[in-house]
């Protein structure tokens, strides 16, 4: 066995074996895998191993077609051939308007990414796949690409070809411990020997919390027993001169596809019980939970309704094992939060249908520090330290009792709620607040009129419109109180922060005391990586002389581990997160100022307080700290406060806001008035696919002064010219807005996609923000938007259309 090697990966089922085969693809042969039985002794043996192209993102969709290419490549290999039914086709059922619809929007997304769906009525669902009634039914989404595979087949074939490249497999090979050195390389330590590398990768399965033990670490991710059957042959399919597609049905919550000439029934029964809560036994391997088929016949009664020919079929086999769910359902693919050098591919509840995809992100980013998509919907840093198994467990059931529901906009299931929360959390759900959720934080998305409110589901503008818009039209013209919960905040001290910061942005930082600046890290291809706000802080009786990041509620893991990364030996810089510790409340509106000096000392006019100012201060008797910059396009202040006095500041300003009729707002009215002001939002517009020229952010660059990261590759980029082009759309509809996805059509072709939608209230026009082709950029040209199905001209507009000049925020 090898004692010294570049990579170790833990775990030999899907998501090992995809990665190490991927790694050698990326040119790196001197990478090992460890296992501690056999190849796919854990989930991925009993998998019912569906290959779908079906995503919810684009990214996901990416990821699913490079497995369908890989498996189809494998399956044609003459040297070891892998049994892969390829295309028999998956229709995913809907018995409601709202899902057809939804369907109809994954359709527009997915064909951006070269993929074509089809939306089908309930009559053609039913000729495609005979064995299905059509009642209570109103069609489907079909997906031609979908199919099976053969688990054990695949992974021994990854292997095999990882192992040709020079990759190197020890199966039963148990891990005992690891060891992380002073410079971040790793010692795996195995039942036979020890491992020196430089990178560990922990794909293990539902074993992944026993690895991540070893690192001091914790991964959301818990397992839930899950049982399919297979029935006896059925003489209806081999009758039908053709192989059954795959079904999925949201509407009695199971799945099926042809074994053989039988079917594979599997089910996601209500009475859904977790596994492995309490440890798991070290002999668990190649195993199965015992059957327990009364728990799922609620389900399948709804599958006999469905597919009346299941009541005259015999079971010749019932299948129980455990699959993994993170907590929200999507994989954790990527580097582990707070650790230097270790990676993860792990949550994979659909692992043999997508793993071939995570293998290959996962290589890119462990080879390149990047993938060739942005990967934050699969990036293991979107979650804080809060997600404990325990609350990973209460959605991993939510989720599994929804399989097949996709998430519609604004739809925020309930469990595990509240998981953080602030003083106000209470005050506001009594001022009628409904929330949303922010990297687990409540936060106020808008005030409901009345406490039955509650807006249908769907892809259209919903019944909150007209709140929403009341709450823009109090901040335009009047004066509103927000809170703003979970905002990343980072304190910079050290005699080298501006350096270092220097070193990170792209480019001028503020360093004078007292003001703010905005600018963007980018990585090391030259693409945006972060965006952050900085603002200098004098020594005070709170503090020594410092610097504050601040940055998105969701990055908070993200640029932590980015800003640490890189910092130099030597270097007089210390970072401390303030995250927990202080809650942003915005007032914001014509009338903000006169609050805010209401109730704080000192001269609050815009010549003594101008925009892109901060200062200490006291709300009352309450310290806060407070910045003039704005999110919204008006005069506005985020007074930042130690949560310990947040109650307190909170009922001054309500005080001092009673003049003025002060009203509260949410977080929708802001993402409609950022929309409107040509502001973005990272990981929607802001994303690692393209760089700051574009993203239309060229006025942030400052490509002469001194060397910043990913300088080199920016300005190789910028010779190349631009991909893709950011730009504001006019979108020529008031029935919906569109969605992140949605496909830029001219001439039947796809030349773009949407990154953020909103209607602008205060202009009155339905806006989105989309990457194009750069030929189309130009303000005037008209390009249409394949909005669920319906083709809906767009105009390309200057951005920033709410007031050009900046004068509201400077008044």
């Amino acid at each position: 066995m090898k004692t010294r090697t570049k990579v170790v990966v833990i775990g030999g089922g899907i998501a090992g074996c995809s990665t190490l085969y991927h790694l050698t693809q990326e040119g790196w042969s001197d990478v090992v895998l460890v296992e501690r039985d056999e190849l796919t002794s854990g989930t991925t043996w009993h998998s019912a191993a569906q290959v779908t192209n079906f995503g919810m993102t684009q990214t996901m969709v990416g990821l699913k077609s490079h497995s369908i290419a890989l498996y189809k490549k494998l399956r044609d290999d003459p040297e070891y051939p892998v049994g892969y039914h390829h295309g028999d086709g998956g229709i995913r059922l809907a018995n409601t308007p709202a899902q057809m619809q939804g369907y109809r929007h994954f359709a527009s997304m997915a064909r951006g990414m070269g993929v074509e769906y089809e939306v089908i009525d309930a009559e053609e669902c039913a000729r495609r796949h005979p064995l299905i009634s059509t009642d209570n039914l109103l069609g489907g989404l079909w997906d031609g690409e979908d199919g099976d595979i053969d688990p054990a087949q695949l992974c021994q074939a990854l292997a095999y070809h990882a192992r040709k490249a020079g990759a190197q497999v020890y199966r039963n090979t148990p891990v005992t411990a690891l060891t992380q050195h002073k410079d971040d390389t790793w010692t795996v330590h195995t039942l036979h020997g020890d491992i020196d590398c430089d990178i560990v990768v922990n794909a293990c399965g539902y074993r992944v919390n026993e690895v991540g033990a070893m690192m001091g670490v914790h991964h959301p991710v818990a397992s839930m027993e899950h049982q399919y059957f297979i029935t006896e042959d059925i003489p209806a399919i081999a009758e039908a001169g053709h192989r059954m597609p795959l079904l999925r049905c949201p509407i009695s919550d199971y799945y099926s596809r042809q074994e053989k000439g039988g079917l594979l029934v599997g089910f996601y029964e209500q009475d859904c019980k977790t596994w492995g809560m309490d440890g798991i036994s070290p002999e668990f391997s190649n195993d199965l939970c015992p059957d327990d088929m009364d728990r799922v016949m609620d389900v399948l009664e709804g599958a006999f309704e469905r597919m009346p020919v299941l009541m005259d079929t015999g079971i010749k086999r019932v299948v129980n094992g455990p699959i993994t769910y993170t907590i929200d359902g999507a994989p954790l693919v990527g580097p582990i939060p707070n650790k230097r050098n270790a990676f993860c591919i792990i949550g994979l509840r659909a692992g043999l249908g997508e793993g071939g995809g995570h293998g290959w992100l996962l290589a890119q980013q462990i080879v390149h520090g990047e993938a060739c998509y942005d990967t934050w919907v699969i990036d293991p840093r979107r979650f804080a330290g809060h997600t404990n198994v325990e609350l990973t467990a209460l959605k991993a059931i939510e989720d599994y009792q929804n399989e097949f529901r996709f998430h519609f906009p604004h739809e925020h299931r309930p469990a595990g709620r509240p998981a953080k929360t602030t003083p106000l959390t209470p005050i506001m759900a009594a001022e009628g607040a409904e929330f949303t959720v922010v990297n687990g934080w409540e936060r106020v998305d808008y005030i409901k009129p009345a406490p039955d409110f509650h807006p249908n589901l769907s892809f259209d503008f919903d019944e909150a419109f007209d709140v929403i818009g009341a709450e823009v039209r109090n901040v335009a013209e009047n004066v509103g109180l927000a809170e703003v919960n979970g905002f990343n905040r980072i304190e910079i001290t050290g005699a080298d922060r501006h350096a270092f910061l220097d070193r990170m942005f792209c480019g001028t930082v503020a360093k004078r005391d007292g003001r703010v600046g905005l600018g963007y890290l980018l990585n090391h291809q030259g693409c945006v990586k972060a965006e952050a706000t900085i603002a200098n802080l004098p020594a005070s009786d709170r503090g020594p002389a410092r610097l504050w990041y601040g940055s998105a509620a969701a990055s908070e893991s993200h640029d932590m581990d980015w800003l640490k990364a890189h910092q130099r030996d030597g270097e007089d810089v210390a970072l401390r997160s303030l995250t927990n510790d202080y809650t942003i409340l915005v007032l914001a509106g014509p009338n903000a100022r006169a609050v805010l000096a209401s109730c704080a000392r000192g001269d609050w006019s815009a010549t003594a307080f101008p925009w892109l100012s901060v200062r200490e201060c006291f709300i009352g008797f309450a310290p806060a700290t407070v910045m003039g910059v704005s999110f919204s396009g008006e005069l506005a202040y985020e007074i930042h406060v130690p949560n310990a006095s947040l109650y307190a500041v909170y009922l001054t300003l309500r005080q001092a806001g009673e003049a003025y009729d002060m009203k509260l707002f949410g977080a929708r009215a802001v993402d409609t008035m950022r929309m409107e002001k040509g502001f973005l939002h990272w990981k929607a517009d802001l994303i690692t696919e393209f760089d700051p020229f574009e993203t239309g952010l060229s006025r942030f660059v400052k490509i002469d002064k001194g060397d910043f990261n990913g300088k080199d590759a920016l300005i190789r980029r910028q010779a190349e010219g631009a991909t893709k082009q950011l730009v504001t759309l006019k979108i020529n509809a008031t029935h919906a807005p569109a969605h992140g996805g949605a496909s830029v059509m001219q001439d039947g072709n796809v030349v773009g996609t949407v990154t953020s939608a909103e209607w602008g209230h205060r202009l009155g026009i339905n806006l989105a923000y989309a990457f194009i082709d750069p030929m189309l950029a130009t303000v005037g040209t008209v390009v249409e938007l394949d909005m669920y199905g319906d083709l809906i001209a767009a105009e390309v507009i200057a951005p920033s259309p709410y007031d050009p000049t900046f004068a509201r925020m400077r008044s």
